[in-house]
């Protein structure tokens, strides 16, 4: 069982707020009754851009770098003294406490880095049973984007999970994907320097949290897709599937419109050329 509970700091909900920058792409009220869900997918892409791999390698972000924070053997006395330090550099109610079996408990923020949309339940409706089913049994969910700046405290215990913090999150959310979707890791800054390292399912966010201290720069948390190299295709519904097969098409003939164009372009500079030469 977790301890994870919301923090008292406020932060992006995911109330009905479509007209949001998070929403921006393509929904209709109208076309419900026809379609499974509704989906928010105009920035959506499959293939990485030049320009954000140029922009990766430029901050010099290194994946996985292992670390040894939260592997220190630490006796009670220990832990009382690092709770102790970290209280007194934080200038917020946010504080660790310990408790009386040698855990402790305190507070990890959380930001949200998805490159895919979310899925939640979509808005009670007439005839629409809780839990986002019609009369008809048919299951409906409501697909849109996270805002890129959202982030979430959480009140978890040293014995709380990377996993089940993920779990809680989504929870918190009412987002009702795959919680192996998404995974948890862990940023530092460190000789101007950027590393990313994926935290394991077992290991405590809050023992990291305490043995860094504070600095959102020495160590922050951030919620992305659970990317493997291979897309586990099968964890997605079918109305998600055929929604990315959707996204596949426009960005093929996207790709074909703008070779088809370049070609043309080519082409007439080439017969201008040819009119405009003098023969001999």
């Amino acid at each position: 069982m977790t301890h994870a509970a919301c923090g008292s700091e406020k932060s992006a909900s995911f109330e009905r707020t479509w007209g949001s920058s998070a929403s921006s792409g393509y929904c209709s009220d109208d076309e419900s009754d026809s379609e499974f869900e509704q989906y928010f997918t105009a920035r959506t892409s499959f293939f990485p851009k030049t320009r954000a791999r140029d922009a990766d390698v430029g901050a010099r972000v290194k994946q996985d770098e292992q670390t040894a924070w939260g592997k220190q053997e630490l006796t009670t006395a220990d832990i009382q003294q690092k709770v102790k330090e970290y209280n007194a550099q934080i200038n917020s109610n946010l504080f660790m406490n310990m408790n009386k079996d040698g855990s402790f408990t305190g507070f990890i923020k959380v930001q949200f880095k998805l490159a895919r949309p979310v899925s939640v339940p979509p808005p009670k409706k007439g005839g629409q049973e809780a839990g986002g089913r019609k009369a008809s049994g048919v299951k409906r969910r409501t697909s849109f984007y996270l805002p890129k700046d959202a982030s979430k405290h959480l009140h978890i215990s040293s014995r709380t999970s990377a996993r089940e913090v993920i779990e809680v999150l989504l929870k918190k959310f009412t987002v009702v994907d795959n919680p192996g979707k998404f995974a948890l890791f862990e940023r530092s800054e460190r000789h101007d320097q950027v590393y990313v390292r994926k935290v394991s399912d077992n290991e405590s966010p809050l023992r990291l949290r305490l043995c860094t201290g504070p600095n959102e720069k020495v160590l922050s948390f951030v919620l992305k897709e659970n990317e493997t190299g291979d897309v586990n295709w099968h964890a997605f519904s079918m109305p998600e599937l055929k929604n990315f097969l959707l996204i596949l098409q426009r960005e093929e003939e996207e790709h074909v419109k703008q070779i088809v164009q370049r070609y043309a372009q080519a082409r007439a500079k080439m017969r201008e050329a040819v009119a405009g030469s003098t023969p001999g």
